[in-house]
C-alpha cells in the first residue's frame, strides 16, 4: 500500500501569514511552545520568491518541530521597522518569546535545513523523520524484501511530491530493473538532468543498469560457464562472463571473487577488463555496501603486493 506522503502530526497552522496586529500571538506567544521562524518578504522581492518555497518545504519536513510565519513588509511597515528590517528576505527565529537566530538573503536548501536544526536543537527539541524520509525507508524495506512492485509504487509517489529526489529516482530505476522493465528504467535515468547524474545514488543506478545490459546472454549460461572455468582455470573470458552472470543473478560476492581472481592471475588481460569491471560493480553497489569496502581492500592488496 502506497504511503500518504505529506501527512504529519504537525499543527494545521504550521505555515501561516501574519500581520502587525497578530504578531504577538502568532510569534511571541507561540514561540513559548514551539520555535517560530519569521520570514519577512515583499511581492517585488525576487530572492524572496526563491527562498519562500525552500523554507516552507524545510519547515514542513521538520514534522512540527518548528513553525513558519510570513510577514509582507509592504503591508506591515510598523513591525518591519520595529525589527529594523533593512534588507529582505530577512529571516528570524524566535524561541521563548525572544529572537534567537536569523539570516538575511536567499540561502540554499542545505543551509536552511541546518538553520532549522540549530534552532530546534537550541530550544531543546528534535527533528524527526519527514514523511518523505519515512516513505523512502518504507520503499527500501520493500526493495530488500524483493517486492519490486511495492517499492516502485512508493518511489513513484515520492516523485509526485519531489520530482528531483535522487534517492527516489534511483530507487524507481532499480525497481523497474528488478521487474524486468530495463527500457523503462533506462528512460527514468536518461531523463535525470545532467547536473544530477553525478549524485552517488544516480551513478549507482546507471552502473547497475549498464551491468545488467552487459550480462545479457551470460545469465542463462551460468552452468556452462561454471563448467568451463572448472575445466580450465586460465580461461579468463569464461570466468569474466561467469562473474557478470553471477552479478546479474544477485550473487555479487561470487562475481567479485572471480574478477579478483582474474586480476590476481593476469591483471593486464583484455586491457585490464576485470579491474575495470570491478569498479563498475563497486559503483553499482554503492560505497555504503560493506562488500564494496572489503572488496576494494582486497583489490588494493592485489594491485600493490
Amino acid at each position: 500500500m502506497e504511503p500518504i506522503i505529506g501527512e504529519t502530526t504537525a499543527p494545521e497552522d504550521l505555515v501561516k501569514d501574519t500581520s502587525t496586529a497578530t504578531f504577538m500571538a502568532d510569534v511571541i506567544e507561540a514561540s513559548k511552545e514551539t520555535p517560530v521562524i519569521v520570514d519577512f518578504w515583499a511581492p517585488w522581492c525576487g530572492p524572496c520568491k526563491q527562498l519562500g518555497p525552500i523554507i516552507e518545504k524545510a519547515v514542513k519536513g521538520a514534522g512540527g518541530a518548528v513553525k513558519l510565519v510570513k510577514i509582507n513588509i509592504d503591508e506591515n511597515k510598523e513591525i518591519a521597522a520595529q525589527m529594523r528590517i533593512q534588507s529582505i528576505p530577512a529571516v528570524f527565529a524566535f524561541s521563548n518569546g525572544q529572537p534567537v537566530d536569523g539570516f538575511v538573503g536567499a540561502q540554499p536548501e542545505s543551509q536552511i535545513k541546518s538553520f532549522i536544526e540549530r534552532v530546534v536543537k537550541a530550544a531543546g527539541g528534535a527533528i524527526g523523520p519527514s514523511p518523505i524520509d519515512q516513505a523512502l525507508e518504507q520503499a527500501a524495506e520493500a526493495e530488500a524484501a524483493g517486492d519490486a512492485q511495492e517499492a516502485g509504487g512508493i518511489y513513484s509517489e515520492i516523485l509526485r511530491h519531489e520530482p528531483d529526489n535522487t534517492k527516489a529516482l534511483a530507487g524507481l530505476a532499480r525497481a523497474l530493473m528488478a521487474a524486468g522493465q530495463a527500457d523503462a528504467a533506462r528512460q527514468v535515468l536518461n531523463d535525470v538532468p545532467d547536473d544530477m547524474k553525478e549524485d552517488p545514488e544516480i551513478k549507482s543506478a546507471i552502473a547497475a543498469l549498464d551491468l545488467a545490459d552487459k550480462a545479457g546472454e551470460s545469465v542463462g549460461q551460468t552452468a556452462e560457464l561454471e563448467s568451463k572455468v572448472a575445466a580450465n582455470e586460465a580461461d579468463h573470458q569464461a570466468r569474466f562472463d561467469l562473474a557478470l552472470a553471477y552479478y546479474a543473478s544477485g550473487r555479487s560476492e561470487e562475481a567479485i571473487d572471480h574478477l579478483l581472481t582474474i586480476v590476481q592471475k593476469n591483471r593486464a588481460w583484455n586491457e585490464e577488463a576485470a579491474r575495470k569491471q570491478l569498479i563498475e560493480i563497486f559503483d553499482a553497489l554503492g560505497s555504503a555496501d560493506p562488500l564494496v569496502a572489503d572488496s576494494r581492500r582486497r583489490l588494493s592488496t592485489i594491485l600493490f603486493s
